[in-house]
């Protein structure tokens, strides 16, 4: 959870602010939650200014309802996140925590595109080819390094590899 509310900067890895729950513009949020998803969690703040005045929301319980609505019907799978709400100075924040995901890539689907996000310091940015592998590993619990390969080990011999080393460079290849 984050604390010291008001304390807070401008934006980082694991938070980010936003002045309200954009309903027609989801994306604009979404590709946060999709970020925290896919890393190591993260958490969204509304009702904060780009300035970090903290202007509050004008009905908590409707953006509530409204982002859990939309987070089903935009991301796939769904994240696991909790709703909290904050008063400041008079005024309440809808804080949103996104958990880091265990089945990723977590996909944003809208506007007709597919797209998994990650957090690169302060940004929400569109996974690369490598990261999306990464991702993909991740969800089904595997590193490259456990992958099977397609190369038989009884297929290869050092014998082999001294002839070459031989060849190329002249010296011989010894076991030690």
């Amino acid at each position: 959870m984050v604390t010291n509310l008001a304390h807070l900067i401008g934006e980082t890895t694991d938070y980010d602010k936003k002045q309200q729950l954009e309903i027609n513009r989801p994306k604009s949020w979404c590709k946060s939650v999709s970020a925290f998803a896919n890393g190591r969690g993260g958490s969204l703040i509304f009702g904060v200014a780009d300035d970090d005045t903290v202007i509050g929301l004008e009905n908590p319980q409707l953006a509530a309802e409204k982002f859990s609505e939309i987070v089903k019907s935009k991301l796939d799978p769904v994240p696991e996140f909790s709703l909290s709400f904050e008063k400041i100075d008079g005024k309440i924040l809808m804080i949103v925590r996104v958990e880091p995901g265990n089945i990723t890539p977590y996909y944003y689907m809208g506007d007709g595109q597919q797209i998994a996000f990650c957090r690169l310091g302060n940004e929400s940015v569109p996974a690369t080819a490598n990261m999306l592998r990464e991702l993909v590993l991740r969800g089904t619990h595997q590193s490259y390094d456990s992958l099977l390969s397609d190369y038989k080990f009884e297929n290869y011999a050092f014998t082999k590899l001294r002839s070459v080393f031989h060849a190329r460079t002249g010296k011989e290849f010894t076991d030690d």
